[in-house]
């Protein structure tokens, strides 16, 4: 097992430089660098741009012409416009910016952004609190109702219980989260009818001065609303996969012969099916979570004002702050190679039959 876990380790390498890579190469050709939001700001903004890179915008601006070749630079003095680049590390060929990068991120230094005047790590950790109390809560949710459910759907296959909740799944996934957001906004959030949940933010103002008990309540009043409308389709797949998982292993014959000698339904169930067919549930936590974890739905983040890794990431895409588009693509994806690895060793934890390391690759 050793010499598995050692060769996937290695084959992360290679994969995380290939994602960086294309990544790095699709983000040279696409339009509208940070260069040009600085150059944008100082069309429509005056001076307040180039004052933020320690620079007056409004004495280096001169009639020279667009000599730069950036979009919106008429009118900006080209050592002005030099002086953008250093900034931002632009006046040095594609490639050694790239191999810069690796480096610092092989050494965990992810920079620092390009706006915000703060450290990637920084903005990073002030967004983790709304990305863990999202992912945790959902991912729990949807393994405390789906396994139960699915366990009963297989136990009760064709059932009027069976189809009814079938039917629930089914539409529950089909309906958008951002919709049905708004309608809990409308409904319980101050919208047309009731105002019992609050629309902004993971705690109350005053939530430094409120005891522990009231914290805790505090926490769980805002969480409420953001919680229903992302599990509204999060169980349905593990609902069914638990079903199907279930009556797959009911119909073989150690079940069968198990009933024949004797053994109680109950011990049947929950003494030989239940471990085997939670083999594939278990196995996938490790994944489900970290998927819930950093996979959180930007819609449901901005409609109840939750400032999550999500919006994090969409907000440095929009204004092209490649110091943090670069360190959260090169953090998530090394996050889900290790988590692939740890679903896999769970595999062989639940199931010792199972032995990645003599399958051939």
């Amino acid at each position: 097992m050793a010499a598995y876990i050692l060769r996937r380790l290695l084959l992360m390498i290679p994969t995380l430089l290939g994602i960086m890579a294309v990544s790095f190469v699709v983000i040279q050709f696409a339009p509208g660098g940070p260069v040009e939001q600085v150059i944008a700001g100082l069309q429509g903004q005056g001076g307040g741009a180039a004052d933020r890179l320690g620079g007056g915008g409004g004495d280096m601006a001169a009639q020279s012409g667009d000599t730069s070749g950036y979009r919106g630079a008429q009118g900006l003095d080209p050592e002005f416009i030099k002086r953008l680049e250093e900034q931002f590390g632009f006046d040095k060929p594609a490639w050694q910016r790239f191999g810069e990068m690796i480096w610092n991120y092989a050494r965990f230094d992810f920079g620092t952004s390009f706006f915000s005047n703060a450290t990637v790590v920084d903005l990073i950790v002030q967004k983790l609190p709304v990305s863990i109390s999202l992912g945790l809560w959902i991912t729990l949710l949807s393994y405390v109702i789906s396994i139960p459910l699915g366990i009963r759907k297989a136990l009760h296959e064709g059932s009027r219980f069976d189809t009814w909740t079938s039917a629930v799944i089914i539409v529950a996934y089909a309906i958008p989260g951002f919709l049905f957001a708004v309608l809990l906004i409308v409904l319980f959030a101050g919208g047309s009818f009731l105002d019992w949940f609050p629309l902004r933010g993971l705690t109350s103002d005053n939530w430094a001065q409120l005891s522990w008990p009231a914290r805790i309540a505090d926490y769980f009043w805002h969480l409420t609303l953001p919680l229903i409308a992302l599990s509204l389709s999060a169980f349905a797949t593990t609902t069914l996969l638990t079903k199907n998982s279930f009556l797959d292993e009911i119909r073989k014959q150690y079940v069968t012969t198990a009933r024949a000698k004797g053994l109680a339904e109950r011990r049947v169930l929950y003494g030989h099916v239940f471990r085997n067919a939670m083999l594939i549930i278990v196995a996938g936590f490790p994944g489900a979570f970290i998927s819930a974890f950093f996979a959180g739905s930007l819609l449901i983040e901005t409609i109840f004002s939750l400032d999550g890794l999500g919006l994090l990431s969409f907000e440095s895409i929009y204004k092209r702050d490649y110091p943090v588009v670069f360190a959260t693509l090169y953090i998530f994806s090394l996050i889900g190679l290790v988590t692939t690895l740890i679903s896999d060793l769970t595999y062989t934890w639940i199931d010792p039959r199972i032995d990645f390391e003599r399958r051939e690759v």
